[in-house]
């Protein structure tokens, strides 16, 4: 039988060491008997998704993980999470990652307003594309807190902070500096006095619910082109996740999208409906990159506890079920991998190398007993492109 491939992404679950867990990671806190065992039955090493110079973010980690070089690709992240969501970028076009956030006193008190229900966001979105919008702004809804703005004939070089790297600290220092920043900063503050208004928010307040306060503008670019993994490997495959980024990255690669109602981002997601999407992707096609965001959001958050929790429900509901079908068909290499570390002492992203694991026909057993941070530190650090070349080429 030909040999199939998944890629299992635990977004942002590397970490450092933490002395309230012994001076452990969470993941080598965390109960992950199934990472442990694709570790123990193969390979695990480092891996540098991250670049020199390009910023620590899931947009550059999964463009590397999906065996992309983002020093040749990457134009950043909004362009990618326009693709996944349809709107179709002009050569001129910059497109910016538009979050609903809660701002208190001119500091950041939450980048994702409480993470915000897709409903209630789409009705300020709307709102806001009623009253801002014209011909050179137009606000494009997403899921949850993400969404996009795309302006005409931007000028390049204007700073951007993402939100999550500025939680409970003082915006000021933060807001868009640069070509244009004149401009984002005003549609930031008309922004501000629309949602004020807003009748979501009044019930959403009145309810005792995380108020959307502000919009924040980040991770602009330009229209991105990618070759296809078709063109690139001779594969057919799919990407499942809950967000727009990481659907948009697998429709540039040439990926179908497979939708899973009930998806969330968080906690608690669909993971069922996530593995019979992947086993359905499996038995049609070579490939699956199945990603899961909730350990980078609980580490945003700061939560130690959500963040194991994250972890631990990865681990069971994920990659125990891959290995469970990989028993069962004996043709399946997996990969188990974050796209970046987000140390919980941080609550951003980090570029330091993070491990990975990896299994299953092909793929020769070395020392490893369990998957971890620490487990992997003395071997070499790969390229997150070099890394998914041998993963297909069975050359790991």
């Amino acid at each position: 039988m030909p040999i199939k491939y998944a890629m299992l992404v635990g977004d942002g679950m590397a970490d450092l060491p933490i002395p309230e867990l012994q001076g452990k990671t969470p993941l080598a806190y965390a109960r992950t008997p199934n990472m442990d065992r694709i570790a123990a039955s193969g390979i695990i090493g480092r891996i540098a998704t991250i670049p020199a110079g390009l910023p620590p973010g899931s947009d550059v980690g999964n463009l590397s993980l999906l065996g992309y070089d983002p020093a040749l690709y990457y134009s950043g992240r909004a362009p990618i999470e326009a693709a996944s969501m349809g709107v179709s970028l002009k050569a001129n076009d910059t497109a910016f990652r538009c979050n609903l956030v809660t701002i208190a006193d001119d500091r950041m008190v939450d980048y994702s307003a409480g993470h915000i229900e897709t409903q209630d966001a789409l009705d300020l979105i709307g709102l806001l594309e009623q009253e801002l919008g014209s011909a050179s702004i137009k606000f494009h809804g997403g899921v949850s807190y993400r969404h996009l703005l795309v302006m005409p004939d931007f000028p390049a070089g204007c700073a951007c902070v993402p939100p999550h790297d500025i939680t409970g600290r003082e915006i000021s220092p933060f807001l868009p500096n640069g070509p244009g920043s004149e401009l984002l900063r005003t549609i930031m503050r008309q922004g501000r006095e629309i949602l004020k208004n807003a009748k979501v928010n009044r019930r959403r307040k009145q309810g005792g619910m995380t108020v959307a306060t502000d919009i924040w503008l980040w991770g602009q670019g330009r229209s991105i082109t990618l070759p296809t993994l078709a063109e690139r490997f001779g594969l057919s495959g799919s990407v499942i996740s809950a967000v727009d980024l990481v659907r948009g990255l697998g429709i540039l690669a040439g990926l179908r999208v497979r939708l899973v109602e009930g998806a969330t981002g968080y906690l608690g997601t669909n993971y069922a409906g996530k593995i019979a999407a992947a086993a359905a992707a499996l038995a049609e096609e070579d490939f699956v990159y199945l990603h899961v965001e909730a350990p980078d959001e609980t580490s945003h958050e700061g939560s130690l506890q959500k963040k194991i929790t994250a972890i631990e429900e990865f681990d069971r509901h994920i990659v125990g079920e891959m290995l469970k079908l990989q028993d069962e068909t004996g043709n399946l290499r997996l990969i188990v991998t974050p796209d970046h570390a987000t140390p919980l002492s941080l609550r951003t992203h980090d570029s330091s190398p993070v491990p990975f694991a990896a299994g299953g026909p092909g793929i020769s057993r070395d020392s490893a007993a369990v998957y971890s941070e620490d487990a992997a530190k003395n071997m070499p650090v790969r390229s997150g492109a070099g890394l998914f070349n041998d993963f297909i080429k069975g050359s790991l």
